[in-house]
């Protein structure tokens, strides 16, 4: 017989929690940047992504 899993104990983030979170944030002197749409925060990555499947190894 197959047993049903137990539900996660995890709290569940609700709208008014997370304002209340907000405000206390920012009560504290938190700060909130507003960042324009389509703004990434992922640095310039140099180089290569490729990669190398196999294990030869690369010739002289």
């Amino acid at each position: 017989m197959a047993s049903k899993k137990k539900a996660a104990d995890t709290p569940i983030e609700t709208s008014a929690s997370i304002a209340k979170q907000m405000e206390e944030f920012l009560a504290r002197g938190g700060h909130i940047e507003q960042i324009e749409q389509g703004v990434s925060g992922q640095t310039n990555l140099k180089g290569s992504r490729h990669i190398t499947l196999g294990n030869s190894k690369p010739r002289a």
